[in-house]
């Protein structure tokens, strides 16, 4: 299992990269250009992420710019929409108009509100149809 996460506080970027590293490899990005590049570079490896977490709030790219940049990566390199990225938005407003974009204009397919509870990000994951089995490490 490989995830992905875009974060611009440290403190967020830790505790997710915590609760997930159990379950497998935890990529770490400060913002949403970085984010985009890790996407897009491990796709063209040939290793793409199961699982992307996206703030929603952070400097140079915000999530919400990320997340379209990472569904035209995926439509340009022709990935399926049943094999495209789990994308998990996570932000600290619980913003009506910040969902809906994430949901409509973005293809986000979950979004949880700070502070990050860890059963509920778990929960989260496993309702996207992505099975969490903890790895020997």
């Amino acid at each position: 299992m490989k995830f992905l996460v875009v974060d611009d506080d440290f403190d967020s970027r830790r505790l997710v990269q915590k609760i997930l590293h159990p379950y497998g490899y935890v990529d770490i990005a400060t913002d949403g250009e970085e984010g985009v590049q890790a996407f897009a570079s491990a796709l063209k490896d040939g290793e793409p992420y199961d699982v992307v977490t996206l703030d929603i709030l952070m400097p140079n790219a915000d999530g919400q710019q990320a997340l379209r940049e990472i569904r035209e990566i995926e439509k340009e390199e022709g990935v399926a929409p049943e094999k495209a990225v789990k994308v998990i938005m996570i932000s600290g407003l619980d913003d009506s108009q910040e969902v809906h974009d994430a949901f409509f204009l973005g293809d986000a397919v979950s979004f949880i509100v700070k502070p990050i509870r860890r059963q509920l990000l778990l929960d989260e994951i496993e309702k996207l149809g992505v099975h969490l089995e903890k790895t020997e490490k």
